[in-house]
């Protein structure tokens, strides 16, 4: 059975922000905002279904899904691009397949302890963040 992942989770660190950002093709001035930002997690998860609210002082994003079911996602405050996304659960691992211009873009969560890890890729990229669990 797949961790409950429900909680709010504060920002510890991140490696290759930058990196990620350029595959999607981020200008270098929001690309060196977005590094210097220090999101939080909110995740709430009932069943099969998810929402996970990503927080920071620039913008918020909101992602709302059943698992296992592909949706169209509108990654519009990220990139301005749409893709087709599908979130399931890979042993212990919420994986998350964004379909569209970019190749193996997509995301994986897991904890560890109470750390909460995130690991992003696109093209060649990958950027891992990890968030500690406060309530």
């Amino acid at each position: 059975m797949p961790p409950n992942l429900t909680g709010y989770y504060r920002f510890v660190s991140q490696d290759n922000m930058d990196g990620y950002l350029r595959a999607l093709d981020i200008n270098v001035a929001l690309r060196k905002l977005v590094c210097l930002l220090k999101p939080d997690k909110e995740i709430i998860h009932v069943g099969d279904h998810m929402t996970i609210r990503t927080v920071t002082s620039l913008r918020n994003y909101i992602m709302d899904f059943d698992l296992g079911i592909e949706f169209e996602e509108d990654l519009g405050p990220v990139d301005g691009r749409k893709c087709q996304t599908t979130v399931f659960w890979e042993g212990d691992q919420l994986v998350c397949k964004q379909q569209g211009e970019k190749q193996n873009r997509g995301w994986r969560h897991w904890l560890e302890g109470d750390h909460l890890h995130l690991r992003m890729t696109a093209e060649a990229e990958v950027c891992v963040q990890i968030f500690q669990k406060v309530k």
